[in-house]
């Protein structure tokens, strides 16, 4: 067997700078002398006989060479934490769990996933600390291909090849828009001389302001996927920067919206917005579970995802029909 050079020490301080940007900001996080923390880094770039940062002036920046070796780096520095909590508490994993979820799910969802997490794996009394990152679905994806966070629940596909996707929940998406909104008749539809139902044409959908998120949310996403085939382009349009702006923005009379129906039930249920009726089909999508293709399962991520599978199951059988 040959004799290891490297150590995880070297390793985690390679971590620590790469993500700190310079080894005075890393020393103070590790609680090492700066001295030492240039030593170390010195050291591994000579047993691996190439160099892992660019310098410019303080500031050491990853060069190819850091970048591929900075995921391979934390999948091993997260092996070693989880030989060493195992040792120490079985329940302690749970806790220190670093989830990720796109906006729509983390404000809508996630909250009793947790809470049903949680439930199953930890005694009350029990201290611990998690982290919780919510953010548009390319943030969180981007987090779990760095190693950032050990698992992401997402509303859309991720473009990361080093992650795998899960098919977790899925999500219908409403057109909506204030109550007074006029509404255009469509001449096509059979039921267009009563009262109970309208339709807005395609042409009506055209000419409206979207109310949309940016680029990178999934939810943005799967409205470009699932409307611009009929629309063609989004000829007037509002960028916000999350969907409860959205909601509100469409029902202060500002335009048309596509969301999720975990965004706007409350609103519809109340009167603020209503649903519109139009000819596009019935729009759904899909959300994923993802995680490093090179991610160390813990027992607690195990669990984690278990319990994500039997919410969704759940949730499946009481998702309501518009």
């Amino acid at each position: 067997m040959s004799v290891l050079r490297l150590t995880l020490r070297q390793l985690q301080i390679f971590a620590a700078v790469a993500g700190c940007g310079s080894t005075t900001a890393a020393s103070t996080h590790l609680a090492l002398s700066q001295s030492a923390t240039s030593s170390a880094i010195n050291e591994l770039e000579r047993l691996l006989s190439q160099s892992l940062f660019d310098r410019s002036g303080k500031r050491l920046l990853l060069n190819n060479n850091g970048r591929a070796l900075l995921p391979r780096a934390q999948a091993l520095l997260d092996a070693a934490i989880t030989i060493e909590q195992s040792a120490q508490d079985g329940l302690a994993q749970a806790h220190t769990l670093r989830i990720g979820a796109s906006t729509t799910i983390g404000n809508y969802v996630l909250p009793s996933l947790l809470r049903q997490f949680l439930q199953q794996s930890a005694a009350p009394t029990s201290a611990w600390q998690s982290h919780v990152l919510i953010g548009n679905t390319e943030v969180v994806c981007d987090a779990v291909a760095a190693f950032e966070l050990d698992v992401g629940l997402i509303e859309g596909p991720a473009h990361q090849p080093t992650l795998n996707m899960t098919p977790w929940l899925q999500d219908e998406l409403l057109l909506v828009s204030a109550p007074d909104t006029p509404r255009e008749i469509d001449p096509q539809d059979a039921n267009a001389q009563t009262a109970e139902v309208s339709t807005v044409s395609l042409d009506t959908l055209r000419e409206r302001v979207w109310l949309l998120r940016e680029q990178g949310s999934g939810t943005r996403e799967s409205t470009d996927q699932l409307l611009l085939p009929y629309l063609n382009s989004y000829q007037r349009s509002l960028v916000l920067g999350s969907s409860e702006a959205i909601k509100l923005a469409a029902a202060e009379g500002l335009g048309v919206a596509c969301l999720s129906h975990w965004v706007v039930a409350d609103f519809i249920a109340t009167g603020r917005l209503q649903v519109v009726t139009s000819p596009l089909p019935s729009m759904r999508r899909q959300c994923y579970l993802v995680v490093h293709r090179d991610k160390s399962h813990t027992p607690a991520l195990r669990h984690f995802v278990t319990q994500a599978n039997l919410y969704a199951t759940a949730r499946a059988a009481l998702a309501p029909s518009y």
